[in-house]
């Protein structure tokens, strides 16, 4: 399954390359650290033949993996992406931040992915989830072996989901779980343990991000008066519709009217999932709870230009670009 998991990630970010693509390192040595690098590339993409993701998808590509990064004092921006998610949700944005001047690291979140579910409805995963990013920065400013290509004074955050409330995690925001106690029924996982009287773990904040995109975040443990404490300047997305983990988008817009200055909010009106990577069609067939858009006819792959468009722009605004 992770040799699978590793050829769908290559696969995902060669899907509509320009014909200069950007280049992607996979991380693949360490468990704790499984994911990929995205950086600005001049190498013309080559042929790959990738076989078959499952019955009937059989994938015969071009990509520009591992070539050379080309230029210097790029920012890094650092992806998150939900529950039960994977590193390449948001291929496609980190692919246009690479093209656009910007190192992109995303790793799955262990105990928090489609294919272990270990953490994913216990207390522990807000501690692991932001550790998690801790560690994947520690790495790209430390040990990479291209990390002197990086501005390490500009590092952004970009988080999809359960990955949006991690950032407001690590941008300084304390989980209000009472709250959740006082509302959740279950009797199993998070709720269960916090009606057993365990205690959450200590917020995990990280001074190195300067900014962020925050994108149709879990509103359950985010309120007014812990998002307050937020003065790192971001962006945030939601959707209309709403969806699994963000409820029917009343959350999500609650999380909207409480947010302490005046960010940049955009409402998209569809649902939950349009935010992920536009599906090919092997992709839809395969999965197509992900694919399937909120109203029918929502054009994911229209809203996508605007959406990647305006987050390579945010992203300039804040930290500038590196030289190419």
């Amino acid at each position: 399954m992770r040799s699978t998991l590793r050829a769908f990630a290559v696969i995902l970010c060669c899907l509509g390359s320009p014909v200069q693509a950007a280049g992607i390192q996979l991380l693949e040595s360490d468990p704790a650290l499984s994911g990929a690098i995205w950086y600005p590339c001049a190498a013309e993409p080559t042929h790959v033949a990738l076989g078959s993701l499952s019955a009937g998808a059989d994938f015969d590509l071009k990509c520009a993996k591992d070539c050379p990064v080309t230029g210097a004092k790029f920012p890094l921006i650092i992806f998150s992406h939900g529950r039960g998610g994977w590193f390449g949700a948001n291929h496609d944005t980190a692919e246009v931040l690479a093209d656009a001047g910007f190192v992109v690291a995303a790793i799955n979140h262990p105990g928090d992915t489609f294919s272990d579910s270990s953490r994913r409805d216990t207390l522990s995963v807000w501690g692991s989830r932001p550790a998690d990013i801790v560690r994947l920065l520690d790495f790209v400013l430390n040990d990479w072996k291209d990390k002197a290509v990086i501005d390490p004074a500009k590092v952004g955050f970009f988080g999809f989901s359960l990955g949006g409330a991690t950032g407001f995690v690590l941008m300084g925001t304390k989980p209000d779980f009472a709250r959740v106690a006082s509302v959740c029924k279950e009797t199993i996982g998070a709720c269960a343990q916090l009606h057993n009287g365990e205690t959450p773990p200590d917020p995990l904040r990280d001074a190195r991000i300067r900014t962020a995109v925050i994108v149709d975040p879990a509103p359950g443990v985010l309120t007014r008066e812990n998002l307050a404490v937020v003065k790192v300047p971001f962006q945030l997305w939601r959707s209309q519709f709403g969806g699994p983990g963000v409820g029917d988008g009343s959350g999500t817009a609650r999380v909207a009217e409480g947010l302490p200055g005046k960010p940049e909010i955009h409402v998209v009106p569809a649902g939950h999932f349009a935010f992920l990577a536009p599906c090919s069609a092997e992709l839809a067939a395969a999965v197509s709870r992900i694919c399937t858009d909120i109203p029918a006819g929502f054009d994911r792959a229209a809203f996508h230009r605007e959406f990647n468009g305006a987050v390579v722009q945010f992203f300039r605004e804040q930290l500038g670009g590196g030289e190419r």
